[in-house]
C-alpha cells in the first residue's frame, strides 16, 4: 500500500505516460487548464478516456473533476490545452458541440421539465426534419431501453417519476442524440442499493456495446465495484492513474489528499442516553397540500445518532422541517422537547424558529437546501456565521469580532476553500458551501442537531471530518438527527436508523445489527404495520 506523506508527493509513481495522439482513445484531454480569477481550477491536466470502458473520476472538493468534465461537455470553454476526439483536434463551445461529437453528461441535479412527458423531455430542443412524431420517438426511446435494460414508460410525466426514473430519463436523454461517451455526476448519490445495483448493470451494458462512461463520485465502494480505471485530481492537477483492480480504497483516499487517511468511523456507544425529543403522529403536508409525512412516531434521544434513511422525497425534508419550525403541522401532531435534569416538556408545534430559541431550546439545522434556505450566497462566510447571532447583542451595532473568528476557524478547520472569508459563499463549490454551513451549525453548542445530507458533494477526507464531528456532539449528550444518502454511512455512524417510505415511518432498526438489505427493502416495500424499536 502506497501511503503520500505530504503534498510534495503529489505523482503517483504509478501513473502511466500519456501516449501520442492516437484514435486508440475515445478522448484525448491535453494541458487542459481553467482558471476563475485567482482560483486555478485545473492545472495542465492530460486525459484520456478510452474506448468500452468504465472510468472513474476521483478528487476532493475544489480537486476540478466536475469542472474539467464542464469542459468536455461544453459548459466551460478552456483557457489553455487541447482536447482530441478519435484522434482529431476539435473545439467544444457549447453542450451542441459537444453531443454533435458523441459526448453526453448527465448532472447530479437533474435538467428535466416536471409536466412533460418523458418523451417530450428526451426530445426537447431537438430539431428533426418534418412534423413532430411523439409516437415514432417514444418507439426509438422503448429500443434504446430494450437494449441497454433500462425502464421507462415514455408517456409518464416526471412529477410523477421516482428519482432513479428521473435519472434514467436524463441518460436515454443523452444516448437518444447519439452520445458514446457519457459523463455520469454523482449517479448514485440519492438512490437505493437495489436501484444502484439495477443501473451499473445497464452502465455495464453500454460499456460491452462500445460506450465510454466517466462517472464522477465519492463513493469508494462503488468504484471498487464498477470503474475499470481510476484517474485521481488534486488540487487541480491529475496525479494519479490507475486501473482498479491494481488498487484500493484506501489508497485512492491517500492519493486524493496527499497523506494517508484513516477510513473507519468512530462509533462508541451511547452513554447517558435521555430522552430529547418525543414526536407522535406527526403528519405534514408539502407544498402542492399532499401528505408528505403520515402520523409519524418516535422519540429522539441525547447521546446518539438517530439515520433517517428513505428514498428521496419520501418526507425526509419535511420532516425535519417541521421539528425546527419551519413546516406547519396537521391537526393532532405533537413534537414535544425535554430539556436536561427534567420530566416536564415544552410543545413544539406552533412555535417558529424565533419562538424555539426565545423559549431556550438548542436546536441546530443543516437543511437540503444549502443556499435557499441555509445561508444568503450574496455575502461572506462573516456575515453568514453572523446570522445566528445578530440578535443576541445588547449594543444597537452587530458585533463583527465573534462571528469573523468563527468564520476564520470553520476554514481553518474544515478547509474552506475560499479566496477570503468574505467572498460571497455562492461563488464557491458546492462542497465548500455545506462545509460553511454544517461548521456554523455544529458552532452553535446546540441540544438537538438535525441534518439533512450533511455530506452531500463532501469529499471523503472533509465527510469523515463531519462523521467525527457528528460523533463528538454525540458523546457530549446531544441528540443528533442525520438524515443520510449513503446506506453504508448510515450503518457505520448512526446508532438507530428510522426508515421512511411513502412518508410513513416503515421501521426503526438498530444500525449495528441491521444490513443494508434490510433497510433498502424498507425503503421500497411500505409494512403494513410499524416496528419501533424505541
Amino acid at each position: 500500500m502506497i501511503f503520500l506523506a505530504n503534498d510534495n508527493s503529489c505523482k503517483d509513481t504509478r501513473r502511466y505516460e500519456q501516449p501520442s495522439i492516437t484514435v486508440d482513445n475515445a478522448v484525448q484531454m491535453r494541458g487542459v487548464t481553467k482558471i476563475f480569477g485567482s482560483v486555478i481550477a485545473n492545472d495542465k491536466v492530460d486525459l484520456d478516456i478510452r474506448h468500452g470502458e468504465i472510468l472513474s473520476l476521483l478528487g476532493e472538493n475544489g480537486s476540478g473533476k466536475t469542472t474539467l468534465m464542464n469542459m468536455l461537455s461544453g459548459i466551460y470553454f478552456p483557457d489553455e490545452g487541447e482536447v482530441y476526439v478519435e484522434g482529431e483536434p476539435v473545439t467544444i463551445r457549447s453542450p451542441k458541440d459537444a453531443i454533435d461529437l458523441g459526448i453526453g453528461m448527465v448532472h447530479q441535479h437533474f435538467k428535466l421539465v416536471d409536466v412533460l412527458t418523458a418523451t417530450e423531455n428526451i426530445i426537447l430542443g431537438l430539431k428533426e426534419p418534418g412534423r413532430l412524431n411523439l409516437k415514432k420517438a417514444a418507439e426509438k426511446i422503448r429500443a434504446i431501453c430494450d437494449k441497454y435494460g433500462f425502464v421507462v414508460e415514455p408517456e409518464k410525466k416526471v412529477y410523477d417519476m421516482s428519482v432513479s426514473e428521473k435519472q434514467t430519463v436524463e441518460i436515454v436523454k443523452v444516448l437518444y442524440r447519439g452520445a458514446n461517451i457519457l459523463v455520469l455526476d454523482e449517479p448514485t448519490a440519492v438512490l437505493t442499493p437495489q436501484e444502484t445495483e439495477k443501473l451499473f448493470d445497464v452502465i455495464r451494458n453500454m460499456k460491452e456495446d462500445g460506450k465510454s462512461i466517466i462517472i464522477i463520485t465519492h463513493k469508494l465502494h462503488e468504484v471498487m465495484a464498477i470503474s475499470d480505471r481510476v484517474a485521481v485530481l488534486r488540487k487541480g492537477e491529475h496525479v494519479a492513474d490507475v486501473d482498479t483492480v491494481e488498487t484500493n480504497p484506501q489508497e485512492l483516499t491517500d492519493m486524493m489528499v496527499g497523506h494517508a487517511v484513516r477510513l473507519n468511523i468512530n462509533r462508541p456507544e451511547p452513554k447517558n442516553r435521555v430522552k430529547r425529543l418525543e414526536i407522535r403522529d406527526l403528519s405534514v403536508n408539502n407544498v402542492y397540500g399532499l401528505r408528505a409525512v403520515d402520523k409519524a412516531n418516535f422519540d429522539v434521544y441525547g447521546g446518539e445518532i438517530l439515520g433517517i434513511a428513505g428514498i428521496s422525497g419520501c418526507g425526509q425534508k419535511e420532516l425535519l422541517e417541521a421539528i425546527a419550525g419551519l413546516q406547519s403541522t396537521e391537526e393532532g401532531s405533537s413534537v414535544r422537547y425535554y430539556p436536561e435534569d427534567t420530566d416536564e416538556f415544552k410543545e413544539l408545534v406552533g412555535m417558529n424558529p424565533l419562538d424555539i430559541k426565545k423559549a431556550g431550546i438548542g436546536f441546530s439545522f443543516v437543511p437540503e437546501d444549502r443556499l435557499g434556505m441555509g445561508l444568503v450566497g450574496s455575502v461572506g462566510m462573516v456575515d453568514n456565521m453572523m446570522l445566528r447571532s445578530y440578535r443576541d447583542g445588547h449594543s444597537i451595532f452587530t458585533d463583527h469580532k465573534a462571528p469573523k473568528k468563527l468564520a476564520e476557524a470553520v476554514k481553518e478547520q474544515l478547509e474552506v476553500v475560499t479566496p477570503s472569508i468574505n467572498t460571497p459563499v455562492r461563488s464557491l463549490s458546492g462542497g465548500n458551501v455545506q462545509k460553511v454551513l454544517v461548521g456554523r451549525e455544529i458552532a452553535a453548542n446546540p441540544k438537538v442537531l438535525m441534518t439533512a445530507y450533511a455530506v452531500r458533494g463532501l469529499d471523503i477526507n472533509t465527510s469523515y471530518t463531519i462523521y467525527n464531528l457528528l460523533t463528538e456532539q454525540k458523546m457530549k449528550g446531544v441528540a443528533v438527527i442525520y438524515v443520510g444518502e449513503d446506506l453504508d454511512v448510515l450503518l457505520e455512524l448512526c446508532d438507530r436508523i428510522l426508515v421512511l417510505c411513502g412518508g410513513k415511518v416503515n421501521g426503526i432498526l438498530d444500525a449495528r445489527t441491521a444490513t443494508k438489505e434490510q433497510v433498502g427493502l424498507l425503503m421500497t416495500n411500505l409494512q403494513e404495520k410499524e416496528e419501533n424499536a424505541q
